[in-house]
């Protein structure tokens, strides 16, 4: 069974950092580009970012401006996500998942959010103001 299991979130000041990480387990994890979604409060998932197997070429929504950052250890089966600068609107529940494809850009038909099919538990990171 494939599975996701996130760490690292909770509450942080406006402006402060935050490392979030994702544990695989149940496939080939260096084959699969792996990701990092949010859903705001009362709001639809949104892409935050993905990495590649290679962990040399990702994808960041440049809404974002670039203060979320993926990474990635195909040796440990963890994906991270770095983040900084963050804002009361970065507040909401974080989501690693799989990409069912081994590379993807961001016009890439797998990077579609609706075509996502495994995601883990979540966690929550709250940013106050």
């Amino acid at each position: 069974e494939e599975q996701l299991v996130e760490s690292g979130g909770g509450l942080v000041q406006s402006g402060g950092s935050l490392r979030l990480s994702c544990v695989a387990s149940g496939f080939d994890f260096s084959k699969y580009v792996m990701g990092w979604v949010r859903q705001p409060p009362g709001k639809g998932l949104e892409w935050v970012s993905f990495i590649n197997p290679n962990g040399y070429s990702s994808y960041n929504p440049d809404s974002l401006q670039g203060r979320f950052t993926s990474a990635r250890d195909n040796a440990k089966k963890t994906l991270y996500l770095e983040s900084n600068s963050l804002k009361s609107e970065d507040t909401g529940t974080y989501y690693c998942v799989k990409l069912d494809c081994p590379f993807a850009s961001s016009s890439t038909p797998c990077a579609q959010i609706e075509r996502l099919k495994v995601r883990g538990p979540g966690t929550q990171v709250t940013v106050s103001s």
